[in-house]
């Protein structure tokens, strides 16, 4: 992901020196040989599509016309910052377009179940569950990412909903949950690691990630939205052409199934 520049914004953001990286549109790894092609399948579609992914907008102009609505507009991110505290999960496994396609030229589907946790001082935590089937009987790899949210305004798409940046600047985790997954990344993400085994994770915060994309002293970024409605909390709706939200222009304009309050 390419540099980008943020808002001096929260007191957390003093002193980093990593930069931001965009998520990798990964073209795959020629894993066909090390693992069944069926397997093989849903963990390309794991190598090709990594969710997750958020805080200070720019100053609205200091006149007396909008300072009202200024104020009003920070004080309803405070209810729902307030309203998000606490922890949320899928309903059921989901399913997202990948950036993998098929023979006949269709994208792949990538299955997922996540957790959601909401702290104060805009920290959350995500975990992420990718299975090979859609009823999750299969599960390939858990993924662990801690950061913080950066709320950059309004988003069009609800009334209150905000465009909100997901930066994992303090923890990113994979753990392999199948022997094929763990094979795989024995071949093609090796150095730097010990060897991956099946349930035993390994952090990947701040280090070169071949599948993923990650580079060494970067982040990993996502620009998403967040929209609250009572005990459902929703979203961005990845891409339909399976496009990462890696810029501004590719922030998502309609609404994900929500997560639901655990």
């Amino acid at each position: 992901m390419a540099s980008i520049a943020l808002a001096v914004g929260p007191a957390w953001q003093a002193g980093r020196n990593r930069t931001l990286i965009r998520p990798a549109r990964y073209e795959g790894q020629r894993v066909d040989p090390y693992w069944s092609v069926f397997m093989c399948n849903g963990i390309k579609a794991s190598l090709l599509f990594l969710l997750v992914m958020t805080g200070c907008s720019g100053a609205a102009a200091q006149s007396p016309s909008n300072q009202p609505r200024t104020s009003g507009m920070e004080a309803d991110v405070t209810k729902i910052k307030d309203a998000m505290l606490g922890n949320w999960e899928s309903i059921a496994p989901e399913v997202r377009p990948s950036a993998a396609k098929n023979a006949d030229g269709s994208l792949k589907p990538f299955y997922l179940k996540r957790t959601f946790k909401y702290l104060p001082s805009d920290r959350f935590e995500l975990e992420i569950v990718n299975s090979a089937d859609p009823y999750g009987a299969v599960p390939l790899a858990r993924i662990k990412i801690g950061g913080h949210m950066l709320w950059q305004g309004p988003h069009p798409i609800a009334p209150g909903a905000q465009k909100v940046d997901f930066v994992a600047d303090e923890s990113y985790e994979v753990t392999p949950l199948v022997q094929g997954f763990a094979d795989v990344l024995n071949k093609v993400a090796s150095d730097g690691y010990s060897a991956w085994a099946v349930n035993t994770p390994q952090s990947v915060f701040g280090k070169s990630f071949v599948p993923f994309g990650l580079k060494a002293g970067t982040n990993f970024m996502e620009y998403d939205l967040v929209f609250l409605r009572g005990d459902m909390l929703f979203w961005g709706a990845r891409n339909i052409d399976g496009r990462g939200f890696d810029t501004e222009q590719n922030r998502p304009t309609n609404l994900q199934i929500p997560l639901i309050r655990k």
